[in-house]
């Protein structure tokens, strides 16, 4: 019994030192700056004052649409945004697209969908719930067009949508740097992760007794992979990617940005001191060290200039010059303190559930789920449907859930269905949604995103088929 709990908790293990490797660096970081500057710099009525109901559809809905990727929102602040908008004015079925979409576009959540399970699932996710979103929104408000109108007469949805929300275009520069260093980081295209320079790094290579006939690693580096492919073997079955020497000196960086961002970003609204510094510099170092591109030998560690590092020297150098000469002090610290809001937010529970679904890996049997979900039904994705609903996951931790449950044979039409119905379904969103709009509104709603969440995965799974 112990040494089945002991290997699950090296698998459970192994997973998250291999996640926080490869996938929180380039991508949550800079995802985490880009949210905390939607959240702080981007005025909330530049998208309220488009989501009245008497405000034409073909706007009030694309910016209902769009709404959450530019609030940042997640499964978790949706809901207040959610009741705070219908309250203030907004028309039934733009508040419904808005409610239904908005996890879905997280730029957090696009961007770790997109690297741990590819981008045809992190498009998909972003394509599907907008048109199926506007289609929810379309219905609810077409049955329900009485109760709607009722509600816009008892409102002051002219006055309250009558603000003037204008971005200004320094802040749409700004938010462009900031997109363009998650891009830089994560694009895969030969002009980003060619290496167009190398060099030896490391102190003299330590002899060790070679066996006969085998190239021994007599270098400290290689040694260390060694017992780290031990520590943390990769399995690909299991959808375990190992950890690097590099990604170690990655992971040792994230918890010092960790260990100092909590004593500089905590009151950072308050102003800046040491900490706060010392945080920045690590986090922009972080980046640079995590861009390079570093190749362990028998015999050596080899280090690489790629294109990535290039662009992100430029990039992060023109956000930092950005932040000092374009905006006040109390904006930048506004944007940092959200950025600090998000990452204890979602960071604990992202350990948690990478961990957790580390382990479920080992847990699951594979046939399980290729059994239930492993072809593209309607049953398979009803199936991921009503696991999304009555499982919850908060936004992000679904993704290595369904990384999990793709490892394990589980078809990516039903991930699909799987990933658009965990953030909105579930049973404490559906409960918080009673309350703000009737239990008659909740129950059409409940049916709708089960329906529609099922047709997303099949649709999607005739196509990647």
């Amino acid at each position: 019994m112990l040494q089945v709990l002991g290997e699950l908790v090296q698998t459970g293990l192994g997973s998250l030192a291999a996640y926080l490797a490869a996938h929180v660096l380039l991508c949550l970081l800079p995802a985490f700056l880009i949210a905390g500057a939607l959240a702080a710099l981007v005025p909330k009525e530049a998208i309220t004052k488009y989501l009245g109901r008497k405000t034409p559809k073909w706007i009030s809905y694309p910016a209902a649409a769009i709404g959450g990727f530019v609030l940042a929102v997640c499964s978790c602040t949706i809901m207040p945004l959610f009741a705070s908008i219908h309250k203030k004015g907004a028309g039934l079925g733009p508040a419904i697209t808005f409610l239904f979409v908005g996890p879905a576009v997280n730029i957090l959540a696009i961007s770790l969908t997109g690297v741990a399970i590819g981008m045809d699932i992190a498009l998909a996710r972003v394509v599907l719930s907008i048109l199926f979103g506007v289609g929810i929104g379309l219905v609810m408000a077409g049955v329900f067009r009485k109760d709607d109108a009722a509600h816009d007469a008892a409102t002051s949805a002219v006055d309250a949508f009558a603000q003037e929300g204008r971005v200004p275009g320094r802040t749409w520069v700004f938010f462009g740097l900031l997109l363009s260093i998650l891009i830089a980081g994560t694009l895969q295209v030969g002009l980003l992760t060619n290496t167009y320079a190398s060099f030896r790094l490391g102190g003299s290579p330590v002899a060790l007794a070679a066996t006969p006939g085998v190239g021994a690693p007599t270098h400290w580096a290689a040694r260390l992979q060694g017992w780290l492919d031990g520590v943390v073997p990769p399995n690909e079955a299991l959808g375990i990617e190992g950890v690097s020497v590099h990604g170690v000196v990655l992971i040792g960086m994230l918890s010092t940005i960790g260990a100092t961002a909590w004593k500089g970003l905590e009151r950072v609204d308050e102003g800046y001191n040491t900490w706060t510094y010392a945080a920045l510099g690590l986090i922009s170092l972080t980046l640079l060290l995590a861009s390079l591109s570093v190749t362990v030998g028998l015999d050596g560690l080899t280090v690489g200039v790629t294109g990535t590092l290039i662009a992100e020297v430029l990039l992060i150098g023109a956000v930092w010059w950005m932040a000092v000469t374009q905006f006040e002090t109390y904006e930048i610290q506004e944007w940092l303190w959200e950025v600090w809001r998000f990452v204890k937010q979602i960071m604990p529970l992202l350990i948690v559930g990478v961990f957790a679904a580390g382990m479920a890996r080992a847990l699951i049997p594979p046939t399980w789920i290729r059994t239930i979900a492993g072809n593209n039904t309607v049953w398979a994705n009803l199936a991921g449907v009503l696991f999304g609903m009555f499982m919850y996951f908060p936004t992000l931790v679904e993704v290595p859930i369904a990384q999990t449950f793709l490892a394990l044979g589980m078809q990516r039409g039903p991930l699909l269905a799987y990933l658009l119905s965990d953030p909105v379904a579930s049973l404490q969103s559906i409960l918080i949604t009673n309350k703000v709009i009737g239990y008659k509104k909740t129950a059409l709603y409940v049916v709708l995103v089960t329906v529609f969440s099922t047709l997303s995965g099949l649709i999607y799974g005739w196509v990647v088929r």
